[in-house]
Protein backbone atom coordinates (compact mmCIF):
# COMPACT_ATOMS: atom_id res chain seq x y z
CA UNK A 1 0.00 0.00 0.00
CA UNK A 2 1.05 3.42 -1.19
CA UNK A 3 0.52 5.52 1.95
CA UNK A 4 1.44 8.42 0.85
CA UNK A 5 -0.72 8.21 -2.46
CA UNK A 6 -3.90 6.65 -0.80
CA UNK A 7 -3.43 9.12 2.19
CA UNK A 8 -3.68 12.45 -0.99
CA UNK A 9 -6.59 10.43 -2.68
CA UNK A 10 -8.40 10.24 0.82
CA UNK A 11 -7.97 14.21 1.53
CA UNK A 12 -9.60 14.93 -2.15
CA UNK A 13 -12.18 12.60 -1.48
CA UNK A 14 -13.25 13.73 1.86
CA UNK A 15 -13.04 17.75 0.57
CA UNK A 16 -15.48 16.70 -1.78
CA UNK A 17 -17.91 15.02 0.14
CA UNK A 18 -17.55 17.74 3.13
CA UNK A 19 -18.29 20.78 0.87
CA UNK A 20 -21.12 19.15 -1.07
CA UNK A 21 -23.01 17.91 2.19
CA UNK A 22 -22.43 21.47 3.34
CA UNK A 23 -23.75 23.00 0.64
CA UNK A 24 -26.94 21.04 0.61
CA UNK A 25 -27.55 22.06 3.87
CA UNK A 26 -26.60 25.85 3.66
CA UNK A 27 -28.89 25.89 0.61
CA UNK A 28 -27.63 29.34 -0.69
CA UNK A 29 -23.85 29.86 -0.54
CA UNK A 30 -21.27 27.73 -2.29
CA UNK A 31 -17.81 26.99 -1.83
CA UNK A 32 -14.95 29.14 -3.77
CA UNK A 33 -11.97 26.94 -4.97
CA UNK A 34 -8.74 28.65 -4.78
CA UNK A 35 -5.56 26.81 -5.94
CA UNK A 36 -1.83 28.02 -4.85
CA UNK A 37 1.09 26.91 -5.05
CA UNK A 38 3.99 26.48 -2.41
CA UNK A 39 7.24 28.42 -3.43
CA UNK A 40 9.74 25.92 -1.85
CA UNK A 41 7.68 23.01 -3.10
CA UNK A 42 4.04 21.63 -3.82
CA UNK A 43 0.43 23.52 -2.77
CA UNK A 44 -3.11 23.10 -1.72
CA UNK A 45 -6.85 23.10 -3.17
CA UNK A 46 -8.19 26.17 -0.72
CA UNK A 47 -11.86 25.79 -0.40
CA UNK A 48 -13.98 28.90 1.47
CA UNK A 49 -18.06 29.32 1.83
CA UNK A 50 -19.12 32.44 3.22
CA UNK A 51 -22.60 34.64 4.20
CA UNK A 52 -24.78 31.42 3.63
CA UNK A 53 -28.32 30.54 5.55
CA UNK A 54 -26.66 28.72 7.85
CA UNK A 55 -22.80 29.15 7.52
CA UNK A 56 -21.28 32.72 8.16
CA UNK A 57 -18.21 31.72 6.98
CA UNK A 58 -16.18 28.18 7.02
CA UNK A 59 -12.93 26.97 4.88
CA UNK A 60 -12.67 23.44 3.72
CA UNK A 61 -8.69 22.79 2.38
CA UNK A 62 -6.32 20.32 1.10
CA UNK A 63 -2.72 20.85 0.91
CA UNK A 64 0.33 18.62 -0.34
CA UNK A 65 3.57 20.70 0.20
CA UNK A 66 7.67 19.45 0.49
CA UNK A 67 10.64 20.33 -0.34
CA UNK A 68 13.53 21.17 2.20
CA UNK A 69 12.75 21.25 5.67
CA UNK A 70 12.76 24.58 7.08
CA UNK A 71 15.68 25.58 10.15
CA UNK A 72 13.45 25.71 12.36
CA UNK A 73 11.20 22.44 12.06
CA UNK A 74 14.75 21.09 11.86
CA UNK A 75 15.59 22.31 15.09
CA UNK A 76 12.01 21.28 16.42
CA UNK A 77 12.46 17.45 14.89
CA UNK A 78 16.57 17.20 15.93
CA UNK A 79 17.47 16.32 12.93
CA UNK A 80 19.99 18.08 10.57
CA UNK A 81 19.41 19.01 6.83
CA UNK A 82 16.17 16.84 5.42
CA UNK A 83 13.47 17.11 2.98
CA UNK A 84 10.10 16.61 4.00
CA UNK A 85 6.26 16.07 2.18
CA UNK A 86 3.43 17.21 4.50
CA UNK A 87 -0.42 16.40 3.56
CA UNK A 88 -4.00 16.82 4.90
CA UNK A 89 -7.37 18.13 5.53
CA UNK A 90 -8.31 20.94 7.51
CA UNK A 91 -11.04 22.47 8.20
CA UNK A 92 -13.30 25.28 10.22
CA UNK A 93 -17.27 26.04 10.05
CA UNK A 94 -18.51 29.06 11.71
CA UNK A 95 -22.24 29.46 11.75
CA UNK A 96 -24.91 32.23 11.52
CA UNK A 97 -26.70 30.60 14.23
CA UNK A 98 -25.30 30.70 18.30
CA UNK A 99 -27.31 27.98 18.80
CA UNK A 100 -25.49 25.62 16.29
CA UNK A 101 -21.46 24.95 16.94
CA UNK A 102 -18.52 25.99 15.24
CA UNK A 103 -16.41 22.40 14.21
CA UNK A 104 -12.88 22.08 13.77
CA UNK A 105 -11.44 19.26 12.08
CA UNK A 106 -8.10 18.38 10.70
CA UNK A 107 -5.94 14.56 9.41
CA UNK A 108 -2.71 14.87 8.38
CA UNK A 109 0.53 12.52 7.27
CA UNK A 110 3.92 13.46 7.28
CA UNK A 111 6.90 12.01 5.68
CA UNK A 112 10.88 12.91 6.23
CA UNK A 113 13.65 11.66 3.93
CA UNK A 114 17.20 11.78 4.03
CA UNK A 115 19.46 13.22 1.15
CA UNK A 116 19.05 10.49 -1.00
CA UNK A 117 15.98 10.96 -0.48
CA UNK A 118 15.13 7.28 1.84
CA UNK A 119 12.18 7.57 3.57
CA UNK A 120 13.84 7.58 7.73
CA UNK A 121 10.46 8.95 9.46
CA UNK A 122 6.69 9.08 9.43
CA UNK A 123 3.31 9.91 11.38
CA UNK A 124 0.01 10.72 11.35
CA UNK A 125 -2.21 13.38 12.98
CA UNK A 126 -6.01 14.73 13.21
CA UNK A 127 -8.77 15.04 15.24
CA UNK A 128 -12.37 17.11 15.67
CA UNK A 129 -13.70 18.94 18.20
CA UNK A 130 -16.57 21.15 18.94
CA UNK A 131 -16.78 24.34 20.23
CA UNK A 132 -20.90 25.45 21.03
CA UNK A 133 -21.99 28.84 22.36
CA UNK A 134 -25.06 27.05 23.30
CA UNK A 135 -25.06 23.30 24.16
CA UNK A 136 -28.10 20.85 24.15
CA UNK A 137 -25.79 17.80 26.57
CA UNK A 138 -27.24 14.95 23.99
CA UNK A 139 -25.42 16.90 21.06
CA UNK A 140 -21.90 16.71 22.89
CA UNK A 141 -23.20 13.19 23.69
CA UNK A 142 -23.54 12.59 19.77
CA UNK A 143 -20.15 14.30 18.92
CA UNK A 144 -18.16 12.13 20.85
CA UNK A 145 -20.12 8.87 20.41
CA UNK A 146 -19.37 9.11 16.71
CA UNK A 147 -15.93 9.53 16.55
CA UNK A 148 -15.36 6.96 19.56
CA UNK A 149 -17.47 4.60 17.42
CA UNK A 150 -15.07 5.26 14.58
CA UNK A 151 -11.79 4.60 16.82
CA UNK A 152 -13.16 2.00 18.53
CA UNK A 153 -12.34 -0.85 15.98
CA UNK A 154 -8.77 0.16 15.83
CA UNK A 155 -8.49 -0.63 20.12
CA UNK A 156 -10.71 0.70 22.69
CA UNK A 157 -8.22 2.62 24.35
CA UNK A 158 -7.47 5.10 21.68
CA UNK A 159 -11.04 7.01 22.30
CA UNK A 160 -9.74 7.75 25.70
CA UNK A 161 -6.55 8.54 24.90
CA UNK A 162 -7.05 10.48 22.06
CA UNK A 163 -10.18 12.16 24.26
CA UNK A 164 -7.36 13.47 26.85
CA UNK A 165 -5.21 14.36 24.36
CA UNK A 166 -7.84 16.65 22.91
CA UNK A 167 -8.85 18.34 26.21
CA UNK A 168 -5.61 18.86 26.89
CA UNK A 169 -4.30 20.70 23.79
CA UNK A 170 -7.16 22.99 22.99
CA UNK A 171 -6.69 25.12 25.95
CA UNK A 172 -5.73 28.89 26.60
CA UNK A 173 -3.35 28.82 29.16
CA UNK A 174 -3.33 32.51 29.04
CA UNK A 175 -6.76 32.42 30.29
CA UNK A 176 -6.40 30.27 33.56
CA UNK A 177 -6.72 27.27 31.24
CA UNK A 178 -10.03 27.72 29.85
CA UNK A 179 -11.33 25.00 27.48
CA UNK A 180 -11.58 26.38 23.89
CA UNK A 181 -14.79 24.12 23.27
CA UNK A 182 -16.05 20.75 24.42
CA UNK A 183 -13.15 18.59 22.67
CA UNK A 184 -13.78 15.35 20.64
CA UNK A 185 -10.58 13.62 19.75
CA UNK A 186 -6.91 15.04 19.00
CA UNK A 187 -3.40 12.77 17.93
CA UNK A 188 -0.08 13.84 16.65
CA UNK A 189 3.25 12.05 15.78
CA UNK A 190 1.25 8.45 15.56
CA UNK A 191 4.19 6.51 14.24
CA UNK A 192 4.13 3.14 12.37
CA UNK A 193 5.12 0.70 14.46
CA UNK A 194 4.57 -2.25 17.00
CA UNK A 195 1.47 -1.22 17.97
CA UNK A 196 0.08 -0.36 14.41
CA UNK A 197 1.15 -0.34 11.16
CA UNK A 198 1.55 1.85 8.66
CA UNK A 199 -1.56 0.91 7.03
CA UNK A 200 -3.99 0.33 10.23
CA UNK A 201 -2.79 4.55 11.22
CA UNK A 202 -3.81 5.14 8.08
CA UNK A 203 -7.29 3.13 8.01
CA UNK A 204 -7.49 5.08 11.19
CA UNK A 205 -7.37 8.00 9.80
CA UNK A 206 -9.69 7.25 7.28
CA UNK A 207 -12.35 6.18 9.78
CA UNK A 208 -12.36 9.05 11.64
CA UNK A 209 -12.57 11.35 8.48
CA UNK A 210 -15.29 9.87 7.33
CA UNK A 211 -16.92 9.84 10.60
CA UNK A 212 -16.92 14.17 10.40
CA UNK A 213 -20.57 14.39 8.53
CA UNK A 214 -21.93 11.47 11.10
CA UNK A 215 -20.90 13.86 13.89
CA UNK A 216 -21.67 17.29 12.83
CA UNK A 217 -24.44 17.23 10.55
CA UNK A 218 -27.63 16.37 13.01
CA UNK A 219 -26.40 18.71 15.32
CA UNK A 220 -26.96 21.37 12.03
CA UNK A 221 -30.05 20.03 11.19
CA UNK A 222 -31.34 20.26 15.08
CA UNK A 223 -29.95 23.86 15.92
CA UNK A 224 -29.97 26.06 12.62
CA UNK A 225 -33.40 27.13 12.55
CA UNK A 226 -33.70 28.30 16.15
CA UNK A 227 -34.91 31.56 16.74
CA UNK A 228 -32.00 34.11 18.84
CA UNK A 229 -31.72 37.00 19.76
CA UNK A 230 -28.31 39.69 19.46
CA UNK A 231 -27.73 39.71 22.96
CA UNK A 232 -27.09 35.59 21.70
CA UNK A 233 -25.47 36.69 18.60
CA UNK A 234 -23.49 39.13 20.85
CA UNK A 235 -22.08 36.01 23.06
CA UNK A 236 -21.13 34.18 20.11
CA UNK A 237 -18.87 36.84 19.05
CA UNK A 238 -17.61 36.91 22.42
CA UNK A 239 -16.65 32.95 22.30
CA UNK A 240 -15.37 33.60 19.22
CA UNK A 241 -12.70 35.86 20.49
CA UNK A 242 -11.72 32.58 22.79
CA UNK A 243 -10.99 30.85 19.32
CA UNK A 244 -9.00 33.23 17.47
CA UNK A 245 -6.58 33.62 20.70
CA UNK A 246 -6.14 29.88 20.54
CA UNK A 247 -5.79 29.75 17.04
CA UNK A 248 -3.12 32.52 16.79
CA UNK A 249 -0.97 31.89 19.90
CA UNK A 250 -1.39 28.23 20.93
CA UNK A 251 -2.41 26.14 17.52
CA UNK A 252 0.58 23.97 16.49
CA UNK A 253 -0.98 24.00 12.91
CA UNK A 254 -1.05 27.46 12.23
CA UNK A 255 2.76 27.38 12.85
CA UNK A 256 3.49 24.93 10.84
CA UNK A 257 1.94 26.32 8.23
CA UNK A 258 3.68 29.75 8.76
CA UNK A 259 7.20 28.48 9.58
CA UNK A 260 6.95 26.70 6.66
CA UNK A 261 6.01 29.25 4.31
CA UNK A 262 2.55 28.12 3.54
CA UNK A 263 -0.08 30.38 2.44
CA UNK A 264 -1.42 32.76 4.61
CA UNK A 265 -4.82 33.41 3.59
CA UNK A 266 -5.77 29.68 4.01
CA UNK A 267 -3.57 29.10 7.19
CA UNK A 268 -5.78 32.05 8.81
CA UNK A 269 -9.06 30.89 6.78
CA UNK A 270 -9.78 29.51 10.31
CA UNK A 271 -10.00 32.81 11.49
CA UNK A 272 -14.25 34.38 11.96
CA UNK A 273 -15.80 36.64 10.65
CA UNK A 274 -16.77 38.63 13.25
CA UNK A 275 -15.56 38.47 16.74
CA UNK A 276 -15.73 40.58 20.18
CA UNK A 277 -13.48 40.98 23.16
CA UNK A 278 -15.18 43.10 26.27
CA UNK A 279 -12.88 43.73 29.40
CA UNK A 280 -13.56 41.47 32.32
CA UNK A 281 -16.79 40.16 31.35
CA UNK A 282 -18.61 37.30 32.91
CA UNK A 283 -21.73 35.81 31.66
CA UNK A 284 -24.71 36.29 34.18
CA UNK A 285 -25.08 33.25 36.82
CA UNK A 286 -27.31 30.86 36.44
CA UNK A 287 -27.40 31.92 32.85
CA UNK A 288 -27.30 29.78 29.53
CA UNK A 289 -24.26 31.56 28.95
CA UNK A 290 -22.80 30.60 32.80
CA UNK A 291 -24.39 27.19 31.80
CA UNK A 292 -21.96 26.98 28.58
CA UNK A 293 -18.53 27.87 30.87
CA UNK A 294 -19.65 24.99 33.22
CA UNK A 295 -19.23 22.14 30.17
CA UNK A 296 -15.91 23.96 29.20
CA UNK A 297 -14.15 21.70 31.66
CA UNK A 298 -13.05 18.09 30.55
CA UNK A 299 -15.86 15.28 31.44
CA UNK A 300 -16.59 11.80 30.20
CA UNK A 301 -19.16 12.50 27.25
CA UNK A 302 -19.72 9.10 26.83
CA UNK A 303 -19.00 5.48 28.80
Amino acid sequence: MNIKDNFISLIHRLQNEICTALEDIDGKAKFREDLWERPGGGGGKSRVIADGNVFEKGGVSTSIVYGELPELMAKQFGVGQAQFMACGISLVIHPVNPFVPTVHANFRYFELYDDNGTLKDSWFGGGADLTPYYLDEQDGIHFHQTFKNACDPFGTELYPLFKKHCDEYFVNKHRNNEARGIGGIFYDYQRPGEKMSAEQLYNLAKANGEAFLEAYLPIVRKTKDLPYTDAQRDWQEYRRGRYVEFNLIHDRGTLFGLKTNGRTESILMSLPPRARWEYDYHPTPGSPEAELVEFLKPRDWVI
